[in-house]
């Protein structure tokens, strides 16, 4: 528990030094002392809107598409017995970017920052039934007496892979602009995060997260083996559908406001295992802060490193989770 505690605390301020430095990194430069004033409503107009308009509601949607990805990882390892399931990985966000790129392209002509409200606020529904619809078909695919661990993951890596050869063929017939925009999207994007998009994924997040830590227990006991689990009472087969659908439902709406962002439900949770062990209470909320941390980062040096190009955080972070992915593979 002691173990537990520092670990959290280490995490939380890992967090908040990341967070304060994304707020005063950029073109224009913002010091510690100044982001303080500004946060607390002393700030001068260039500084509330560089800090308060455009940095801050950009890093707390980075931190709750941190908390889902990673939880939906979480859920996606215990379930499969695999560290490499990732929802990045198998299809999952793939299928929930192609349904946004279909929706806003015969919605909306508009930039990303420019979508009207109902197109926001639609966005989630429209992803979740992108992603469930893929994670269907890796399911049908996989199941075949019974389902099997390394099928699943094969089956989920040729799914995506066939999902986004669909939306490049759709790409082919975009207008350049549409075509950028599209593509920004599918390579993971926090570009144009605002407040309206942090009130529309930090309640569903909170409230998909909060579900999973009641039910953490049965997922405890999921992971001993079905034989053991069904001989403590639980109906096995049920909870794993409703535990893989509410990590479908996290990697869609984390989708929905970031596009496909892969890796990030690989690392978070495995660092976390190592340091806290597989007990759920406290593997996610520690995932949880590990992936918010490293997007927070990522992102922050997407921003910065290219002045005034900026790189999609979903390229970023698989620079980081590519060799790591590599490793955990060979150590399989």
């Amino acid at each position: 528990m002691k173990r537990y505690r520092v670990v959290l605390a280490v995490s939380i301020l890992a967090l908040l030094a990341a967070s304060v430095l994304a707020l005063m990194s950029g073109s224009y430069s913002v010091s510690f002392t100044d982001v303080i004033q500004t946060l607390i409503g002393n700030g001068t107009k260039a500084q509330n809107i560089a800090i308060m308009g455009l940095r801050l509601p950009r890093i707390l949607v980075a931190i709750f598409v941190g908390l889902a990805l990673s939880t939906a990882g979480c859920i996606l390892q215990s379930m499969t017995k695999n560290p490499l399931a990732e929802p990045g990985m198998i299809g999952i966000n793939a299928g929930a970017a192609l349904a946004i790129v279909l929706f806003i392209s015969m919605r909306s002509s508009a930039y990303y920052s420019e979508l009207s409200i109902s197109t926001v606020y639609l966005m989630p529904l429209i992803s979740m039934i992108g992603a469930f619809a893929a994670a269907v078909l890796i399911y049908v695919l996989s199941h075949r007496k019974g389902i099997k661990p390394t099928r699943l993951i094969l089956v989920g890596i040729g799914v995506n892979a066939g999902i986004n050869a669909v939306i490049t063929l759709y790409q082919l017939n975009m207008s350049k602009g549409d075509y950028n925009q599209a593509l920004t999207w599918i390579s993971g994007s926090l570009w144009g995060s605002s407040w309206m998009y942090f009130k529309m994924l930090a309640p569903v997040v909170i409230v998909l997260i909060v579900l999973i830590l009641y039910r953490s227990k049965t997922l405890d006991v999921i992971t001993l083996g079905e034989e053991v689990a069904t001989g403590l009472g639980v109906k096995v087969s049920k909870e794993m559908i409703i535990m893989l659908g509410l990590a479908v439902a996290l990697s869609a709406v984390a989708t929905s406001v970031a596009g496909n962002i892969a890796f990030l439900g690989l690392l978070g949770p495995h660092i976390a295992r190592k340091l806290v062990g597989p007990k759920h209470m406290r593997l996610i909320p520690i995932a949880g802060l590990i992936s918010a941390t490293l997007i927070v980062i990522a992102d922050t040096a997407s921003r910065n490193l290219f002045t005034p190009l900026e790189i999609p955080v979903g390229i970023t972070i698989s620079i980081i989770g590519v060799p790591y992915f590599i490793y955990l593979m060979m150590k399989e």
